[in-house]
């Protein structure tokens, strides 16, 4: 075997990989930000007393959860502009993850919703408290806490999930990392390089979560 490394086409592109890095973290976030919204607002809905909308989360969740996400974000891309709405594909990106992700914290919160007891509740509503309000200061903060290494854990992974936005040609690490291999024939040097990037993403995706965990759901201490 007479192949000898070179990473000369991986330096030379180290800036636009960077940028790629840049845009995998601005997917995630923007993702995850949509994915929480979907997620408690899902939440909400899956407990109300409007049987239709509890249906209609009970069926979003499964639909997404039984289809694969290269299928959801081809037909976001793809089928959507048959319906007359066209995205590029940082949005389309962004709204998939956003999906995704939400229909999996639906169920991630609610089991944390469960497992507050419903004492609680009842003296929320003894006060005064509108279901909003108990839902809201009584019910979420405690059941985020519960579930808050879960939720992250699937952020996480929400996170690496980035790399198939690729397909659509979103600008982010992979689709980066593609254009040089392409140029280059690099594919070890390329590939080998764009998996430390990713493993120092997840990492850093995980202190952040750990210092916003220790700042917002860390228990008193006397």
């Amino acid at each position: 075997m007479n192949y000898k490394l070179d990473f000369t086409p991986v330096i030379d592109g180290l800036p636009n990989l960077l940028l790629g890095c840049l845009g995998t973290f601005l997917l995630a976030i923007c993702g995850m930000l949509l994915a929480i919204i979907i997620g408690i607002g899902g939440v909400a809905l899956r407990d109300s007393a409007l049987k239709p909308a509890r249906w209609l989360v009970i069926a979003f969740v499964e639909l997404i959860r039984n289809t694969p996400f290269l299928v959801q974000i081809f037909f976001i891309y793809f089928a959507l502009p048959l319906t007359g709405i066209r995205l590029d594909p940082t949005p389309t990106a962004i709204i998939a993850l956003g999906i995704n992700g939400g229909a999996y914290a639906i169920e991630i919160i609610r089991g944390g919703v469960q497992s507050i007891p419903k004492g609680q509740m009842e003296a929320g509503l003894a006060l005064g408290l509108h279901k909003a309000q108990v839902f809201r200061l009584i019910i979420l903060k405690p059941a985020l806490r519960a579930i808050y290494p879960s939720l992250t854990s699937q952020f996480v992974l929400l996170t690496l999930t980035t790399s198939i936005a690729s397909a659509i040609s979103a600008y982010e690490l992979t689709s980066v990392s593609q254009r040089i291999e392409s140029e280059s024939f690099r594919s070890f040097e390329v590939y080998f390089t764009v998996t430390v990037f990713y493993f120092v993403i997840s990492w850093l995706m995980m202190r952040i979560f750990a210092l916003f965990s220790a700042r917002y759901f860390k228990y008193p201490v006397k």
